[in-house]
């Protein structure tokens, strides 16, 4: 019985080991394999880092201001009896907008008119009288007195209905009417907004240390989604003097022409001054661009050397990027002109592997893109 067992054990210890080692073979070859196997190269897409003498602009974000509007009010209270404009109508300098009530006015100017006649007669007949010396000195003197007063109230009244006849201070275009025939009519009631909309000036801030490279007179263009496509171009006209002691920026104001009127105030744009020297770049595809938080890459493509690799092979190459327009970048540091540079899918690959270029599908690449939308 116990010679069984042994039997048994030997038996089932031998079939264990011939297991261990054919398991033991078989990973011995696997390893084998996989030392000696090698990735295939993957196919890439490239560009070659080229220079370029691009315009320095310095960029900030803007708004639309008028050169001349206002928001038009009454001086004096009173009753709209007449309105002679609708909402959004040009007008011209001097043109009647709004008049209201000046009967009571008219009715004193008229009395002041008489009392005005009847102390001019009185005062002629006193110099008359004074020139034949038969009336006091004392008796001109007030009789000239009371109509130089009485023509001080027609003017006042005047001066009145004049503030009464509310007209454009300006040639402009009008806003949304904001009063009524019969609205009793405040001194501070909003009557509409007239603004100046042939020239617009666009008001912008620029850091404190790059003030010192801008002078008025240097070109400013903007862009808006109000406009585009499109890039207005005008003049810096005036800088601030004092610098804003919480942001450190200092204000900038450039004149635009804007005979379609497209630009109102109020409006957001991006606007660029644009400095006379031009500086020198190294420009790759933004797409060719590796971005991470510890620092940016490209991977350059060169001729693979040492332990007898042929072929090409990528090196990942750290960046320092300069500005970017379009579908490029600047490279400040890192790359230089006529080195080529995966241009497209850099995610997906490693330092130092092996790789075939294929550009039939590269795209193109463009410092002013113009994307059909769909």
């Amino acid at each position: 019985m116990i010679k069984k067992i042994l039997l048994a054990v030997l038996l089932v210890v031998v079939v264990a080991g011939a297991l261990v080692g054919i398991k033991a073979l078989q990973i011995r070859k696997m390893i084998a394999q996989g030392e000696s196997f090698v990735m295939p190269p993957a196919v890439i897409s490239t560009a070659n880092a080229t220079s370029a003498s691009w315009e320095t602009v310095l960029r900030a974000v803007g708004s639309v201001t008028p050169v001349q509007g206002v928001t038009l009010t009454a001086e004096i209270p009173g009753k709209v009896v007449r309105i002679d404009f609708d909402s959004g109508e040009r007008v011209e300098a001097g043109e009647v907008l709004v008049q209201l009530d000046v009967s009571q006015e008219n009715a004193q100017l008229r009395a002041l008119e008489a009392s005005e006649n009847l102390a001019r007669i009185s005062l002629k007949r006193i110099e008359t009288l004074l020139a034949q010396h038969s009336t006091a000195k004392s008796e001109y003197d007030v009789a000239l007195a009371e109509h130089r007063q009485i023509l001080a109230q027609m003017d006042a009244l005047r001066a009145v209905i004049a503030k009464k006849t509310i007209r454009a201070p300006f040639a402009g275009t009008l806003g949304l009417r904001h009063v009524n025939l019969g609205q009793n009519l405040g001194d501070a009631d909003k009557v509409a907004t007239l603004q100046r909309l042939d020239s617009v000036y666009v008001e912008f801030v620029l850091p404190q240390q790059q003030v010192g490279q801008v002078r008025t007179g240097y070109t400013v263009r903007v862009t808006s989604d109000a406009l585009p496509g499109q890039t207005l171009e005008g003049r810096l006209v005036a800088m601030e003097p004092l610098a804003d002691s919480a942001t450190r920026t200092v204000r900038m104001q450039a004149v635009f022409d804007n005979p379609a009127e497209i630009l109102r105030p109020g409006m957001f744009v991006n606007a660029g001054v644009v400095l006379p020297a031009r500086q020198d770049v190294t420009l790759v595809p933004a797409t060719a661009v590796l971005f991470a938080a510890y620092s940016d890459s490209v991977f350059v493509v060169e001729q693979a050397e040492g332990n007898g690799t042929q072929g090409l092979v990528l090196r990942q190459q750290f960046v320092t990027l300069g500005e970017r327009r379009g579908d490029f970048v600047t490279v400040t540091r890192g790359v230089a002109p006529g080195q080529t540079v995966v241009s497209t899918g850099v995610f997906k690959y490693r330092n130092g592997q092996s790789v075939i270029v294929d550009n039939a599908l590269n795209p193109e690449f463009k410092i002013a893109p113009t994307p059909e939308n769909s």
